[in-house]
């Protein structure tokens, strides 16, 4: 099929998908996962081959950039320790374990190759975790534990997956050498998100001293550093993943926007909101795509019993091995941490038993094991085939469904009742700073106005300064903790707010009746519309809650 028709079929369905996830109540990447493999399934249907590096550098730096630049900092700083207990303590655990546990159970996979699916197997999906796991099921901590180590364990899983595959090829492996290389590589990692990030900043700041530059110049630096921080550390051999999600963590603090101009800002905001669901239901449309090709060449291994049930049964008792490993791993770092509580003589918070098996079947794979495991080489060395290459890309495609479809099943009623009803910290901790930053405009407006001496020109700045102030105040009463005050507050919003939308529908509606006689050119209409449609989406945006 074409590149430009195949591209506009997958967008396209992941626009469908968009709408359908909304009748099926199904978690959308497993939606989109089904509309890929209806696709490819029939004989005649669409069939693609990936190129595993072009999927990695095409899709996973956005994305996994996405989800660190919106991650919540102060949170993952807090739980550092069990976020790089799972991200490396668990990777290693889990290789280690997961890999005996396939030798076992299937003797024609060598121990090496074994160790190096256990590998890929090994990082979490962020992009499934973060569209799968309810966040109003899953506890606030255990939710930012899940998006903190599958941000993190993609770049150690994925190295360790290349120290085996070498291991594989050249028949031999040194621990202090995959050791010492493996700190390289996330040192270095590191080291590229950080120069990305310092090269983004650079180039907008150059771009913020030229006059009349377009606003979407800026806009395409921000696009770019994702890919150049991944470019970056994969040049030097390191992790590229790591570099994607270091300038995504750090964007916020480094302060580059401030050398952004509004306008640019805003279209920041709305292209990436776009692209991260492109990207994401492409990426997960590709995945099904994949799938049935892989399914119908199932490995004669699996076979010798049933040409179903064996193979079916076979990636089932991998999946629950994965997700045992996740639970004991997790309930020896919550021993671990109550133990360092007392002796610390700290509160000490347990996770519960639900917690726990919530976290484990949380741990979902997806498009970056299949594209990790489909880039193992067709031959060794001495070209004779790699041993067991289809019986391990056909099981890392069964575990990832199968972990897909036990979290989507399963983890609501493992999670149901966990989070206690009534107001989230977030809500709290929200009003608090709205009340804050009002009271602060508050006093500044007042002391603009009040160090005006001009007479009638005083007298205008203070009935202005009134009139500003009053919506702050207003503002304020609806983060009041009296709920009098809060329900009038409210109540005076909604009716003010309804006003206000009213005007801005007739002003849109005189606008485009407006260019349809004639009165004004597209250029005008385009520009008072976009800043109509700005002056409504902020005052919905503060639509007042109940």
């Amino acid at each position: 099929m074409d590149v430009a028709v195949f591209i506009l079929v997958v967008l396209a369905f992941v626009t469908l998908s968009g709408a359908l996830v909304r009748l099926v109540h199904v978690p959308l990447p497993v939606l989109q996962i089904a509309i890929g493999a209806a696709l490819a399934w029939p004989a005649r249907g669409v069939h693609i081959e990936v190129d595993p590096e072009l999927f990695l550098l095409v899709f996973i730096p956005p994305l996994l950039f996405g989800d660190a630049f919106s991650a919540p900092k102060r949170e993952l700083m807090a739980l550092r320790g069990p976020i790089l207990d799972l991200a490396v303590g668990l990777v290693f655990f889990t290789i280690v374990g997961f890999g005996y546990a396939l030798h076992w159970l299937v003797p024609s996979i060598p121990l090496v190759v074994a160790f190096a699916l256990a590998a890929v197997l090994s990082p979490t999906d962020a992009v499934a975790v973060s569209s799968i796991v309810d966040r109003n099921l899953v506890p606030a901590r255990l939710m930012h534990i899940l998006e903190g180590e599958s941000l993190l364990n993609d770049a150690s899983g994925l190295v360790m997956f290349r120290f085996t595959v070498a291991a594989t090829l050249t028949g031999s492996f040194s621990f202090a050498a995959a050791s010492m290389s493996f700190l390289l590589a996330v040192a270095i990692g590191i080291l590229a998100g950080i120069a990305a990030l310092f090269i983004a900043a650079k180039s907008l700041q150059m771009l913020s001293r030229i006059t009349s530059t377009p606003a979407e110049a800026q806009v395409l630096v921000m696009v770019l550093l994702p890919f150049v921080a991944y470019l970056i550390a994969e040049h030097f051999g390191a992790s590229g993943i790591l570099a994607a999600v270091t300038a995504g963590l750090l964007t916020g603090y480094s302060g580059i926007v401030r050398h952004m101009a509004v306008s640019a800002r805003i279209q920041t905001i709305s292209l990436w909101s776009m692209l991260i669901f492109m990207f994401n239901g492409s990426l997960f449309i590709l995945l099904g795509l994949q799938l049935p090709d892989i399914i119908r060449k199932v490995p004669p291994e699996l076979t010798t019993r049933h040409w179903l049930f064996e193979p079916a049964m076979t990636v089932l008792i991998l999946t629950l091995c994965l997700i045992g490993l996740r639970f004991v791993w997790i309930w020896i770092g919550d021993i671990g941490a109550v133990l360092a509580a007392r002796l610390g003589k700290r509160k000490a918070e347990p996770f519960g038993f639900r917690v726990r098996l919530a976290g484990s079947i949380a741990g979902v794979r997806g498009a970056v094991t299949l594209a990790g495991i489909l880039s193992v080489p067709l031959t060794l060395q001495d070209g004779s085939p790699f041993p067991a290459r289809d019986l391990v890309i056909f099981l890392a495609a069964g575990v990832i469904i199968c972990s897909l479809a036990i979290a989507s099943l399963a983890l609501p009623a493992v999670a149901r009742g966990l989070v206690e009803p009534g107001e989230q910290p977030g809500a709290a901790e929200e009003r608090r700073a709205r009340v804050g930053a009002a009271n602060a405009a508050i006093a500044r407006i007042e002391g603009l106005a009040v160090d005006s001496n001009e007479g009638e020109a005083a007298e205008m700045k203070l009935a202005i300064a009134e009139s500003v102030a009053s919506i702050y105040r207003r503002r304020i009463s609806l983060s009041d903790g009296a709920e009098e005050a809060r329900a009038e507050a409210r109540e005076s919003g909604r009716i003010e707010l309804g006003f206000r939308l009213a005007g801005i529908e007739a002003e849109r509606a005189e606008l485009q009746a407006m260019l349809r006689r004639g009165d004004i050119n597209d250029h005008t209409a385009r520009k008072l519309l976009t800043e109509i449609t700005f002056s409504e989406a902020v005052l919905k945006g503060r639509e007042p809650q109940d």
